[in-house]
């Protein structure tokens, strides 16, 4: 026999639970739709086994920065500068690799400790300094795209398959453990799932929440709030690196322009899974689903031969759409 909850907190602790499982619900259904309109408007070419590996594997640096977002927006915070953070990234682990002739593993972790430095300056500057996040990261956003042109002199740096190290880099990637299946989407399942657990199951994921509903409260509880704003910003600025370095391994180098426009991709991935823009809510799981929507439209698209002026305008209504929808589950909310 199921318990039933005792107090008003439980309730409204169920509630929320059940909401949120609504809104994954949701957001899988419109990825069925989405996937069922492509597949009509381009039979034999859409629903094909290799499409749908590449709509996965094309989720996967989109996913991967938009856990890191997830963990930023529940704080009612924002990261803009996870789109530039890829290639700035990604342009210090390939130089580590390629140029300075690191071990991989070695040259993974500095990549990777790069992200977390950007990810501390971030939540310093937002703790410590008091900026709002939308200018924090979108100062950030311009100094680290800047100084990916700068290190990279404005000039992609390839990986050699020749070399023993860069080829099992590459391996990383598009390699298959498992037939039929990349690496890369491994990496997303792994991460996902390490997100979950950093979202539920840590003291940093109910810090994380309690910031977002009531950043004043949580402060006169006596959690020290800015330690751990810096903290999920760090963690966020790891999911960066690890979206740049694995975008590195797909491409087989590094390409100091990519990544504009990934933060708006990575933050609507965030919200259709059920974030909210608001803070103190959010969802690992729907962020995936959310990840896959935004790849199968841009799949769609291209199959579909859209112009890539038109995807855009696509996108940017998805993303509309997305935030709208966001402002009013926040305003049913307020008035429930």
């Amino acid at each position: 026999m199921t318990q039933q909850p005792t107090t008003l907190v439980e309730q409204q602790q169920q509630q929320a639970k059940w909401k949120s499982w609504l809104q994954q619900l949701l957001a899988l259904v419109g990825l069925v739709l989405i996937f069922l309109v492509f597949t009509i408007a381009a039979p034999g070419t859409f629903a094909t086994k290799e499409n749908i590996t590449t709509i996965v594997f094309s989720a996967v640096v989109i996913g991967l920065i938009a856990l890191g977002a997830t963990l930023v927006i529940i704080t009612s915070g924002i990261d803009l500068s996870c789109g530039t953070g890829l290639a700035f990234t990604g342009a210090i682990t390939t130089i580590a690799i390629v140029q300075w002739g690191m071990p991989v593993p070695l040259g993974i972790v500095v990549g990777l400790c790069s992200g977390i430095l950007l990810g501390v300056v971030n939540g310093s500057m937002v703790a410590l300094m008091g900026l709002p996040p939308f200018i924090a990261t979108l100062s950030t956003m311009m100094i680290i795209g800047g100084l990916a042109l700068v290190i990279t002199d404005v000039h992609p740096i390839y990986y050699s398959k020749d070399v023993a190290d860069q080829s099992w880099f590459l391996w990383m990637s598009t390699g298959e453990v498992i037939p039929s299946v990349p690496n890369a989407i491994w990496v997303l399942v792994l991460a996902a799932v390490v997100a979950y657990i950093i979202a539920n199951k840590t003291i940093i994921g109910r810090y994380d929440v309690s910031i977002g509903s009531n950043a004043e409260a949580t402060a006169l509880s006596g959690v020290n709030v800015k330690k751990w704003i810096i903290v999920i910003y760090a963690i966020a600025g790891f999911f960066t690196a690890l979206g740049g370095i694995m975008m590195c391994a797909r491409l087989g180098s590094v390409q100091p322009q990519t990544g504009s426009g990934y933060e708006m991709q990575a933050i609507a991935s965030a919200v259709i899974g059920g974030t909210s823009l608001a803070g103190g809510k959010g969802s690992i799981p729907g962020t995936i689903i959310g990840a896959l929507i935004i790849s199968t439209i841009n799949n769609g698209l291209r199959i579909l031969s859209l112009p890539q002026q038109w995807q855009n305008v696509v996108l940017g209504l998805v993303i509309i759409a997305t935030v709208f929808i966001d402002q009013l589950r926040t305003k049913q909310a307020k008035n429930a």
